[in-house]
């Protein structure tokens, strides 16, 4: 029988019931991260949203850890709060760009939703594909940190190509 401790645990590394998803749960796990980042993180600062990047990589590294264990799987599918952090530095552009986009916006922010979709589909892509260094990543750390880093390298790849969509669209507005 788990601990209380050892089901927060999973239940954070799982990032609720999306890791448990019976199919496609990184993908499940990258679209809670997109719907919930007009309201939970693009509203701040870069500092703040570089500080809760930084907690959450921390955070997801430790119970990624745990849950391999608990698991008894390297990588187990059902943990996603990697691509909770992949997911959220594709997207830490956004609304630091100004530009227009036509078609709804999402949050406080005013989020335009295109862009939102473009920072998903982007990170997925990215996620999936793993090129280069992406893919040799995971062999870099041990446990958990390894599960995260190769999910912090493709939000990176991701936020390269979204910043240069949202300048450009950005000179063409103005």
């Amino acid at each position: 029988m788990r601990s209380l401790v050892d089901e927060v645990v999973l239940g954070v590394a799982r990032l609720g019931p999306a890791g448990l998803s019976p199919k496609a749960p990184g993908t499940v796990g990258s679209a809670v991260a997109a719907a919930v980042a007009p309201w939970l993180f693009l509203p701040l600062s870069l500092s703040w949203r570089l500080a809760i990047l930084a907690v959450l990589f921390a955070l997801g590294g430790l119970c990624a850890s745990r849950a391999e264990y608990l698991l008894g799987r390297k990588d187990p599918s059902s943990v996603v709060v990697d691509e909770l952090v992949g997911q959220w530095t594709a997207l830490l552009p956004l609304g630091l760009i100004s530009c227009s986009v036509p078609g709804p916006t999402a949050g406080p922010t005013a989020a335009p939703v295109l862009l939102l979709a473009a920072g998903f589909c982007l990170f997925r892509l990215f996620d999936i594909w793993k090129p280069g260094p992406i893919d040799a990543s995971q062999d870099w750390l041990p446990g958990g940190w390894g599960i995260m880093i190769d999910d912090v390298l493709a939000g990176l790849f991701a936020l390269i190509v979204l910043a240069g969509v949202a300048a450009g669209l950005a000179t063409l507005s103005a």
